[in-house]
């Protein structure tokens, strides 16, 4: 297995991930990662007092920080613990954003695009891409959200095959937009393995697409694997980590095994 460092792991703050924070730690040494990374669903400080379903409350964040810190002093002499959010870009928010981020230190934060122009008021990419036009302001919005500078790494970047019934004209379209930012900002693309939970490999619907990859492949894009683990066994899963870097070599495709923080 070729995986030393994940940086994609969720708690059950988030509402849909299962398993208390020790027990991914715990799961991340069996495994033999050198470094785990926490990047639960960043809160957001919402105007109207609106309760999301699936991120922690702000009011919550302060214990999620303490909790992973504590787990790096705890654990330091078998793995490099670090502590970020996968956070979305939401333009109304993102002064407040980028000042959390420096409040708090926070060791990294991933680009998960899930809503615009947020998960209050907007619609969820997953489901709501099979509009062209939405899928339009999918690539827009990565795009928007990455010149921001505030990202690491883009996290499912083909998110929005989740809703496209075939890879068609405007998935290739798609596709090369966020492949050529990428490869002209150095901007790292990840292969994300939750899609990949019910073990269908290779399949055209959903993601991680086959053919978003192929596209990546003639932009010679850099990857990285990301567990997205929201249950402490997804960190055991030896088959689908091996599964993920076997098809990443087989395009060619440079793979980051850690990141430059």
């Amino acid at each position: 297995m070729e995986m030393i460092a994940n940086y994609h792991t969720h708690t059950k703050r988030c509402h849909h991930a299962i398993g208390e924070d020790e027990d991914y730690v715990k799961a991340a040494i069996k495994m033999g990662l050198k470094t785990l990374g926490f990047s639960d669903h960043s809160p957001w400080n919402y105007q109207s007092g609106f309760k999301p379903r699936m991120r922690m409350e702000l009011k919550e964040f302060e214990g999620y920080l303490k909790s992973i810190r504590e787990l790096k002093v705890k654990y330091a002499d078998k793995i490099n613990i670090l502590v970020g959010v996968e956070a979305e870009y939401f333009p109304e928010y993102m002064e407040w954003f980028r000042n959390f981020k420096k409040e708090y230190e926070l060791d990294y934060v991933l680009f998960g695009n899930h809503f615009y122009p947020d998960d209050e008021k907007g619609r969820y990419f997953g489901r709501a891409c099979d509009d062209d036009d939405f899928l339009k302001v999918y690539v827009n919005n990565c795009i928007d959200g990455l010149n921001t500078g505030l990202y690491n790494y883009l996290a499912h970047p083909d998110l929005f095959m989740r809703s496209r019934d075939y890879f068609d004209e405007m998935c290739l379209w798609a596709s090369e937009k966020i492949c050529a930012y990428a490869k002209e900002r150095d901007v790292i693309l990840e292969y994300n393995l939750e899609g990949l939970r019910n073990g269908s490999y290779g399949y055209e619907i959903g993601y991680p697409s086959v053919d978003f990859w192929k596209v990546a492949q003639k932009y010679k894009v850099k990857a990285i694997v990301g567990v997205d683990a929201h249950d402490p066994r997804s960190l055991e899963n030896s088959e689908r980590i091996d599964y993920a870097y076997q098809f990443l070599n087989s395009l060619g495709l440079e793979v980051v095994k850690e990141l430059k923080l």
